[in-house]
């Protein structure tokens, strides 16, 4: 495997080239460990989830027992998304001079101090102060983890792995909407320390990501780790060498700053990177996410029951994704979720166009019903999760701190955006939300289309090469 990229003239030839036979060299180890880490990994994106998900069944008790103004309340709610906002700004960076482990261990330490400073609150500020930094940790577990799985995966099981992530967090925030009907906020918060200690452990038993290593110079954990990863009996000599040859070239490139991001070269993976947080969250996922039950009960609808059948009904779907990915590839579940989108928002603007009008009252709940599972569970089956496992792909190592952490950071502000203007927007047109939602949907699945390569298949030299080229 060789680098074929002449650096004079910044634009040519790929930087990798495909292998003599047009395969991959195959490994003969088991990959137990490349599980054993994504499981441990993927506790910090059941922390996320745990996060997300604390504030909505704790709201009454929090308010009673600390006597809350709902404006109070709401900055508790909101402050969240500005602490995930700074994380996604550092993450970047921190996880290429700490590692992707030591990135987690940080996060985690943010996590852990938030949760104990929520729990041991009597006042107001404390609460703020710990929701700002579990914020802090959800931000930066949204980057570090699904680049640590893509960076260790092999290509044939990088997909399904990475989007495993998306699949704990909405397992975590089901969990928590449903034990949080149980437990007290107190008890709630401590249950956020579970994943954190899982990870804090874990994290002792598994190997830094090999790319890192291989990036900052450290040739024989670089090795080592890889092995580990591949299995004692596997031949890494062909990835090993795949890899450091790409490092080593990008090495003589100039490590780019903010602004250099959008130079001819890396222009295209950053459009593809942001472009997809911007599709994922504009859609009006935060919107329907977070204000269901109101969405429910606006439409004559047990809030109750529909809030349980969706919390369900997106675990199943994400892990039907998680599934398929592998298979069938990123590009056409993408395209799969944005009609599944489109189709739910139409619905759904056609139950409250009914109900505005006065017609058909008897259908409303049901279309309604129908409209908002429609669109979960196509967000949960491609929207959800793959811009995640895109963007964790197609950044080269040399870029990936800085071009991740402003993909991560356009996610969380424009997650933000979604939730602040969902109310107003319904105040002003119930149907016309919707049919809002439904036209950013349609201009998001011929960004797709234009836009979006298939990643499915390749190493990340091969995909990072082809499309920085």
């Amino acid at each position: 495997m060789a680098i074929k990229k002449e650096l004079e003239g910044g634009i040519g030839e790929p930087l990798v080239e495909a292998n003599e036979d047009g395969t991959a060299q195959k490994s003969k180890g088991q990959p137990w460990m490349v599980y054993f880490s994504t499981f441990i990994a993927v506790c910090g994106a059941y922390e996320f989830g745990a996060c997300a998900g604390y504030s909505s069944p704790t709201q009454s008790a929090i308010r009673e027992d600390l006597s809350l103004s709902l404006a109070e309340y709401s900055l508790f709610g909101s402050i969240l998304t500005f602490g995930a906002m700074i994380g996604a700004i550092t993450s970047g960076p921190i996880a290429d001079f700490l590692g992707r482990k030591g990135a987690m261990r940080f996060s985690t330490a943010f996590s852990v101090a938030g949760w104990l400073a929520i729990y041991f609150s009597e006042s107001p500020w404390p609460l703020d102060i710990g929701r700002l930094a579990t914020g802090y940790g959800m931000g930066m577990f949204s980057y570090v983890v699904p680049v640590f799985i893509a960076e260790i995966a092999p290509k044939e099981l990088r997909g399904s792995l990475t989007t495993l992530n998306q699949f704990m967090i909405v397992t975590a925030v089901s969990v928590a909407f449903i034990i949080g009907t149980i437990l007290s906020w107190r008890a709630l918060a401590l249950t956020g320390l579970i994943p954190c200690a899982i990870l804090i452990f874990g994290l002792f038993f598994i190997p830094e990501s090999p790319r890192w290593l291989a990036k900052r110079g450290r040739e024989r954990e670089f090795e080592a780790s890889l092995q580990k990863l591949r299995g004692e009996d596997a031949d890494i000599s062909h990835e090993a060498e795949e890899i450091q040859d790409y490092i080593t070239t990008l090495d003589r490139l100039p490590k780019p700053k903010l602004l250099e991001l959008f130079q001819t070269r890396y222009l295209r993976s950053v459009t593809i990177g942001v472009g997809l947080m911007f599709c994922q969250q504009l859609g009006g996922i935060n919107g329907v996410c977070f204000y269901v039950s109101s969405i429910f009960e606006l439409a004559g609808f047990s809030s109750n029951t529909g809030s349980i059948i969706y919390a369900i009904l997106q675990i199943i779907v994400t892990g039907i994704g998680a599934a398929l990915i592998d298979m069938t590839g990123r590009k056409p579940l993408l395209l799969i979720s944005g009609s599944g989108l489109v189709s739910g928002c139409m619905i759904t603007a056609a139950a409250f166009y009914f109900k505005v009008h006065e017609v058909a009252l008897g259908a409303v709940p049901a279309l309604a019903v129908t409209g908002i599972l429609v669109y979960i569970g196509a967000f949960s089956v491609g929207m959800g999760a793959i811009p995640w496992v895109v963007m964790s792909e197609i950044f080269p190592i040399n870029i990936k701190g800085l071009a991740g952490s402003l993909a991560t950071l356009v996610n969380w502000f424009c997650a933000w955006l979604c939730s602040y203007t969902f109310n107003y927007l319904m105040s002003w047109s119930s149907y016309g939300t919707f049919i809002l939602y439904a036209a950013i949907n349609a201009l998001a699945i011929l960004f797709i289309i234009v836009a979006v390569p298939e990643t499915k298949g390749k190493s990340l030299e091969q995909l990072q090469a082809a499309i920085n080229a």
